[in-house]
C-alpha cells in the first residue's frame, strides 16, 4: 500500500451517486463531489481502498446499465481489501451499534485498509457513526462536506 497518500473509501451509494436523478440540488452537488474524488484518485493524488463487499454490492444492482457504469468506475480501486474472517468478526460488532450488516462490512474493510476517510451518501450511516465516532477507527463523513472542507484547506 502507498503511503503519504490520502486513503479514502467509497461505499456503493457514493458510487451510483453520479448515476442518480439529478433534480434535487443535493444529489446534483454530492454527485459533482463524487466525480470531483473520482477525478483526484484517478490522478493518483489520492490512494482509494475498495473491498470484495463493494464489488458485491455492485453485482447485486438490478439495472445492468447502472451494474456497468458503477463497475466501470469501481475499476480504479487502488487497494482491494479481501472479506475474511477478521472483517466479519469486526462487522458484527459494528452491527451491534446499529449500523446495517452491509454498512458494517464495508466500514470493517476500510478499517482494515487503512482508510482515513469513509464517504458514503447514506444518512443512516452517517448518523450511525457520528453516535461513535470512538468506536470506530475511520471518519465517516458525506463527500460533499468532505471535499468542501479539503478544498478550504
Amino acid at each position: 500500500m502507498v503511503t503519504g497518500r490520502k486513503r479514502i473509501y467509497l461505499d456503493a451509494c457514493c458510487l451510483n451517486r453520479p448515476f442518480d436523478d439529478q433534480a434535487q440540488d443535493r444529489i446534483r452537488l454530492e454527485s459533482e463531489a463524487v466525480l470531483l474524488i473520482l477525478d483526484k484518485l484517478e490522478r493518483g493524488a489520492w490512494q482509494w481502498i475498495g473491498s470484495d463487499v463493494l464489488f458485491f454490492e455492485i453485482e447485486k444492482a438490478p439495472d445492468l446499465d447502472r451494474r456497468r457504469r458503477v463497475r466501470l468506475l469501481a475499476e480504479g480501486v487502488h487497494h482491494r481489501v479481501p472479506l475474511r474472517k477478521g472483517e466479519v468478526e469486526r462487522a458484527k460488532q459494528l452491527e451491534s451499534l446499529g449500523f446495517f450488516s452491509y454498512d458494517a462490512l464495508h466500514l470493517a474493510c476500510a478499517e482494515k485498509g487503512g482508510a482515513q476517510v469513509f464517504l458514503t451518501t447514506d444518512d443512516h450511516f452517517l448518523r450511525v457513526a457520528s453516535r461513535h465516532l470512538k468506536k470506530i477507527k475511520v471518519r465517516v463523513e458525506n463527500p460533499l462536506r468532505w471535499i468542501e472542507k479539503e478544498v478550504a484547506k
